[in-house]
């Protein structure tokens, strides 16, 4: 049986197939017997949730029309900001935080009367690349519980692919939606930078994030975004844009169009079998009428050094608010320099304190100029190389991830090792290009992810292309790996 979907759970609401209530009390039952095993959620929201999914049903019994999220269960990263919930970004120095306010996305959902079952776990402050940084819990992969299911977003992932969830809403930085979702085998999207508020997401690196979607088919993706996208005058970095439908872009049809294949992200370093299954990929492509174009990207090698010098410089800045005065965990000092340092080594876990020193480094005086500025100046250069490639090309086509999901622990004592593993998602951050992870293929039980990367505000091209492969490679589809939810 294959995973359940918004649109074809939304059919049964509107046809009285199954109540709202009814709906929202299975997916209960299901994340309390498998959360145990998974550790997806640090919070539990099922009394919001059934009140939602009873005024649900009673739009319904009315015979008003509902949204299409409207009634399906689903969950929100812990780094997004919920009224009246606790919003701990995975870290103790906000472990008893509650948001006075909505996130903007926060707001539009609730307009779709959306329900969530609760806050996904998350690396602290949304650092990292595995989930097994968060202060709370280490995440499982539902497809083999001794795996990681990425990072940071890996509690959002997980709770899809357990059947915990029907949907969920992540945050990406780089690559925190697409390499979970690769890792996950789901469909994972990172809008345009500027496409989503970012009002009430909180900060890591402010150039960088950007939150989105995960699904398990990219129709479900399309009407997600429907929910979250538009123009917010309250993030100054917001696009003004007209509302757009992006299920008008599922169209099964490639033909005639140009998919771009980057030498430079077929390197030493991606796994064999990851491989092959994207050369499958692109030949499903070829035997659909697109047409493949090799590209080069010569400045895509300094891509992973800059973002880890840009990233971390802004997350020095923003997380300099949290010192124990304003809000959050306050740790007693002799006097508030000591306060200060106390709150900050006893509230920050290990990545956090490394990417700090690291971002307040290269921000110093003497280093700003050789490190900061030349980064800079080399994201530049690989937004030049990303514009170059989509004046010729429609797509792009690349791995998520140079390789499967890896071993909890396995990277514990290397955090290069791990940072490695973003290296083909940080560079789409840097230009704020989109970008879509979809699964294609699988090894030793794994799924393998295959990441397509659209130009800026053209989320309908890279849907559209993403859309046609999964329509085209139903081989693909498997079970959810711990059954699915019975209605």
């Amino acid at each position: 049986m294959e995973a359940l979907t918004i649109h074809a759970l939304h059919d049964k609401l509107v046809n009285k197939e199954i109540s709202a209530v009814e709906l929202t009390e299975k997916f209960i039952a299901r994340k309390d017997t498998v959360e145990p095993d998974i550790k997806a959620f640090l919070s539990d929201n099922r009394k919001n949730a059934l009140e939602a999914a009873a005024a649900v049903d009673k739009k319904i019994a009315a015979r008003e029309a509902i949204a299409d999220m409207a009634g399906v269960p689903g969950a929100i990263k812990d780094v997004i900001c919920v009224a009246g919930q606790n919003t701990t970004c995975g870290s103790k120095i906000l472990e008893h935080f509650k948001s006075p306010y909505n996130a903007t996305v926060i707001e539009k959902l609730n307009a779709l009367d959306y329900i969530s079952l609760g806050k996904t776990n998350m690396d602290e402050f949304a650092m990292g690349s595995s989930t097994e940084n968060s202060a709370y819990q280490i995440t499982h992969n539902p497809w083999n519980l001794d795996y990681v299911p990425g990072g940071s977003s890996g509690g959002s992932a997980a709770a899809v692919a357990a059947g915990e969830a029907v949907w969920s809403l992540g945050s990406d930085t780089g690559g925190s939606i697409r390499q979970p979702a690769a890792y996950c085998g789901l469909v994972g999207l990172k809008p345009t930078y500027g496409l989503v508020s970012r009002y009430g997401l909180v900060a890591y690196g402010s150039s960088l994030d950007q939150i989105g979607p995960f699904t398990n088919d990219v129709e479900d993706c399309a009407i997600v975004l429907n929910a979250i996208a538009g123009h917010d005058a309250k993030d100054s970095t917001s696009i003004p844009q007209e509302k757009k439908d992006y299920k008008k872009a599922l169209i099964n049809d490639v033909k005639g169009m140009k998919i771009g294949v980057p030498e430079e992200f077929f390197v030493e370093g991606l796994d064999d079998q990851c491989r092959k299954a994207l050369e499958e990929a692109i030949d499903t492509y070829k035997k659909l009428g697109a047409e493949i174009v090799p590209v080069k990207m010569p400045h895509m090698k300094y891509g992973l050094a800059a973002y880890y010098i840009i990233a971390p410089a802004e997350a020095s800045s923003n997380l300099a608010r949290y010192d124990g005065v304003g809000f959050g965990f306050r740790a007693d000092g002799t006097d508030i320099v000591d306060m200060y340092r106390k709150t900050r080594t006893e509230g920050f876990g290990p990545e956090v304190k490394r990417r700090i020193m690291l971002g307040t480094y290269v921000l110093s005086s003497g280093y700003y100029d050789a490190y900061y500025l030349r980064a800079m100046k080399v994201r530049t250069l690989v937004k030049q190389d990303f514009d170059n490639a989509l004046r010729t090309c429609d797509v792009l086509l690349t791995p998520t991830a140079p390789d499967t999901a890896f071993k909890i622990g396995q990277n514990d004592n290397n955090p290069l090792a791990m940072y490695l593993g973003d290296v083909c998602t940080v560079t789409l951050n840097l230009a704020g290009l989109p970008g879509i992870s979809i699964p294609c293929g699988f090894k030793n039980g794994l799924p393998i992810g295959m990441q397509l990367i659209g130009k800026a505000l053209d989320e309908e091209t890279l849907l559209r292309v993403a859309y046609t492969f999964e329509q085209n490679r139903t081989d693909l589809k498997k079970p959810l790996p711990m059954g699915e939810v019975e209605l």
